[in-house]
């Protein structure tokens, strides 16, 4: 990782002169031994984020926003579960949202409910409180790019996700865009999970014979 380097401000510099400074420096830290790897995504834990802000903002803060009754989230029936989080850092306040989700990236609501894919029906559980504590840290997280760290983790998270169709090369069925992609960094093919496998085996096989 880049070590960070506390960027020369000009004396006389304006607050807003100073945040951009500031901003740039932290969007061109290098994070990659900080982030995890899950799928085709990267996480930074929280606290590895707010170890790495408060080494640059000592005096930073945040917040969780609360509602009626101390909960730290807001809900909607037919959308779910939503928390908030700011951050503030030399006079200036930026916040986030984000909504509570599952492994699949579904909103969750308060009971199960099912959804169709092409892969078949799925089911979405229902929220518990341990999910809102993870979303809330994550919100953490994202709203601390706001001020540049980690920014470029984030770029391109609003793009259309991958709708195309992925069919596997051996048998022909239709393939997760998750698997695809792992599969045909290994084999130079899409497969299913089960050729996958079944490629691995005769791959082995084949050193076996080698040998």
């Amino acid at each position: 990782m880049c070590k960070f380097q506390t960027p020369n401000v000009p004396q006389g510099a304006t607050a807003d002169e100073r945040r951009a400074i500031m901003f740039n420096a932290l969007s061109n830290l290098d994070l990659s031994d900080k982030c995890e790897k899950r799928e085709n995504l990267t996480y930074l834990s929280w606290a590895n984020a707010w170890a790495e802000f408060k080494k640059v903002h000592p005096n930073a803060t945040y917040e969780i926003k609360k509602f009626e009754g101390g909960i730290p989230y807001a809900y909607d029936p037919n959308t779910g579960y939503m928390v908030y989080t700011s951050v503030t850092v030399d006079g200036q306040t930026h916040e986030m949202w984000l909504p509570v989700m599952d492994g699949a990236n579904k909103a969750m609501k308060a009971v199960d409910y099912t959804y169709k894919t092409r892969f078949g029906e799925k089911t979405c559980e229902a929220m518990t409180m341990f999910d809102v504590n993870k979303t809330v840290m994550r919100c953490l997280v994202k709203n601390l790019a706001m001020f540049g760290l980690g920014l470029y983790i984030y770029a391109g998270e609003d793009l259309p996700q991958d709708i195309r169709e992925y069919v596997c090369a051996d048998c022909g069925k239709a393939v997760e865009s998750a698997m695809a992609q792992r599969t045909h960094k290994a084999f130079g093919a899409y497969l299913c999970k089960e050729c996958g496998v079944e490629r691995s085996k005769k791959k082995e096989e084949a050193k076996n014979d080698v040998k």
